[in-house]
């Protein structure tokens, strides 16, 4: 069961189209875990259409439509969980089903083809390695992170917003557990150790705005090579 989420708003920026591709990216493979957010967003939607039929609108006027479609959800929740309830209770396609024993989510095709084994994984630690899926000039850093079972992350702080989207296996930290189809939003303020399970290794996809910051004495060595691979050290 998929216990974190992405915020309300970051869903309703999702469904606008407003949301830098690099954070759709990480929500679209998230909707593929979760139900849940799968409703969320098709009422979304379903409110957007709405109010866009009903007003013109131009670009000046983004922020209060995205106000206002906020309010809307709440009013509309009563009236569209009928309708959402039949698009969910839809028998589901082969493809649409949940994926397991690796299989790579939809919305990363584009970066990998057929297994997380083809990608170019630089290992950091002899438990922990990462493989970068995209530089966003100036920007963001899409990668995909993969740790031992048992293992840890070194201790890290954030310079700017870490999502965590986990993949495969399960990990924790001092907020709590986090397990496939968990999604987590970091600010510059968090510091943590993620610890794997003993069970199986861990595999996230996260979206770095600037490169995080190993802050224990051995593991600061890797900074330089972690700031080198950002785009946003480069800015």
């Amino acid at each position: 069961m998929t216990l974190y989420h992405p915020s309300i708003e970051m869903l309703t920026d999702y469904a606008a189209g407003s949301l830098p591709l690099a954070h759709s990216l990480c929500v679209s493979a998230h909707l593929e875990h979760c139900r849940e957010c799968q409703q969320q967003v098709r009422k979304l939607e379903m409110v957007g259409s709405h109010l866009f039929d009903q007003a013109e609108t131009d670009h000046h006027h983004l922020n209060s439509l995205k106000e206002s479609l906020l309010k809307k959800l709440t009013q509309a929740e009563s009236k569209q969980d009928e309708e959402v309830l039949q698009a969910t209770t839809e028998p589901k396609t082969t493809e649409e089903k949940f994926w397991d024993n690796y299989k790579i989510p939809n919305s990363l095709r584009q970066f990998i083809s057929n297994s997380y084994e083809e990608l170019n994984w630089m290992r950091l630690s002899p438990s922990f390695k990462i493989a970068t899926l995209h530089n966003e000039k100036g920007g963001a850093q899409i990668a995909l992170t993969r740790v031992k079972a048992g293992s840890h992350m070194p201790h890290h702080a954030h310079t700017g917003e870490e999502i965590t989207l986990v993949l495969e296996g399960a990990f924790s930290d001092e907020s709590g557990v986090y397990r496939k189809g968990d999604f987590i939003s970091r600010d510059a303020s968090h510091k943590h150790k993620p610890i794997v399970t003993k069970d199986a290794e861990c595999i996230c996809l996260t979206v770095l705005d600037a490169p995080i910051e190993f802050t224990g004495w051995l593991a600061r060595l890797l900074n330089p090579i972690i700031r080198r691979y950002h785009p946003y050290s480069g800015a």
